[in-house]
């Protein structure tokens, strides 16, 4: 009877087979369909090109324009998908499932771009450029996130603190100019860090229900302010702003020097904090004591690593990343503050930390996907395509549904993630 039993029952090995063949599956049918969408649904007039723009007038260095054949490139982009969706249902398997669909939403999106670009002229370069600006609050708010969950403290405060980062800079920066502004936004946001943590260390209280009330107490003393106090004393909502600057010989770089090295001090204080925090999270002895406490908080407990501490310095020092973060809003965007501006970016981030597996890196190639998408949707609406701009302001969001639910497969946080931890 027990033999017949547990050949009647599929082992843990078998149900993960299954699904991942079902999965497969599934992915496969939808890259079929994103083949026949291309090839029906973005049709271009034949003899139509599209040509993307390489480099500005001002840069040092010209070269030529990428002019592409909208046709015959759907085409071929049509047949590459539906070869992609007919060899999941061949020989799929987890891995190639993530990666064919990988491939595939970068064919569409190259598709897409063609199609809308066809007749006219659009500049690759000042999206690019763009696209990493507009990854920066997110990245930011990625690595706030990693920071504090590899000591298994969930940070569902991240857009709170963005927000109050925001916040700050526009009003210290109006008073005592954008350096005092941006300094003010780190230890606010800080400040929030260390609320979070005294919240869910010492007192243990439940860590979404923690950050849920920071983003609505920020949420609702920055609109009080903005529409009670900033509308009447518009003094002190005009901050300046940090320009952009260029590194010599590297911004000279074709399509690649504007993207990275013609930016303002966010975008590269962003690349310098994921560069930092990679090498102290995976190549220091304090780094390893983090990840352990995230991991197995009582055996690093054992080992004489007080978890409490631990706990509370990388929570706050991701509190004031994000209000770093924040502080692009207004001093490194538009120079004044309006309610409710960081619009989810906050979420997002989480959604890249996610996608990136805890890792900074990771973080920073996710928020590069959704600062793309947020960027396509203004480019595009300049080119006129006929799509309503209300579904292209819909693509940062859509971009990260597509991103979490199709392409992170089985990403795993620190084990101890969430768990409130006590001593002995």
């Amino acid at each position: 009877m027990t033999d017949m039993t547990s050949q009647a029952t599929p082992s843990p090995d078998e149900k993960l087979d299954s699904a991942s063949a079902r999965r497969a599956r599934i992915m496969g049918g939808v890259l079929i369909a994103l083949a026949l969408l291309v090839l029906f649904g973005l049709n271009v007039t034949p003899g139509e090109v599209a040509t993307f723009r390489l480099t500005t007038p001002r840069d040092a260095i010209q070269v030529g324009n990428l002019v592409v054949p909208g046709g015959p490139f759907n085409m071929i982009a049509a047949a590459l998908l539906a070869f992609l969706g007919v060899r999941q249902f061949l020989r799929g398997g987890a891995k190639w499932t993530n990666l064919s669909l990988g491939i595939g939403l970068a064919i569409l999106v190259m598709a897409f771009l063609v199609w809308a670009t066809a007749g006219k002229s659009f500049s690759l370069t000042g999206m690019l450029q763009a696209t990493m600006v507009r990854a920066v609050p997110i990245a930011l708010g990625g690595l706030a996130g990693v920071l504090s969950e590899r000591v298994a403290v969930v940070n569902i405060a991240i857009e709170g603190m963005l927000l109050a980062g925001a916040f700050t800079g526009a009003l210290i920066g109006s008073l005592l100019g954008g350096w005092v502004g941006m300094f003010a936004a780190i230890l606010v946001g800080g400040g929030f860090g260390m609320l979070l943590a005294a919240l869910v260390v010492t007192y243990r209280m439940d860590q979404i229900i923690a950050g849920v009330v920071i983003n609505l107490f920020v949420l609702g003393v920055t609109s009080y302010v903005s529409s009670q106090v900033f509308s009447e004393y518009r003094h002190l909502n005009n901050a300046p702003t940090f320009r952009a600057f260029k590194i010599p010989l590297l911004g000279d770089i074709p399509v690649i020097g504007p993207m990275l090295f013609n930016q303002n001090l966010f975008v590269y204080g962003a690349l310098i904090l994921v560069a930092i925090s990679t090498y102290y999270l995976f190549h220091t002895k304090n780094g390893l004591r983090a990840r352990a406490v995230g991991e197995h908080p009582r055996a690093a407990d054992t080992l004489g690593v007080d978890v409490y501490r631990t706990r509370y310095i990388h929570v706050t020092l991701g509190g004031m990343v994000a209000g770093f973060g924040g502080a692009w809003f207004t001093l490194g965007s538009v120079g004044r503050f309006d309610e409710n501006m960081t619009n989810g970016r906050g979420y997002i981030g989480l959604a890249a930390m996610i996608f990136g597996r805890w890792h900074p890196v990771g973080a920073l190639s996710a928020a590069l996907i959704f600062g793309f998408a947020d960027s396509i949707q203004q480019k595009l609406a300049l080119l006129n395509t006929p799509i309503p701009s209300e579904f292209l302001a819909m693509a940062p969001y859509i971009a990260t549904i597509i991103v979490v639910a199709g392409l992170i497969g089985r990403s795993k946080p620190p084990a101890a993630n969430g768990t409130p931890y006590t001593k002995e």
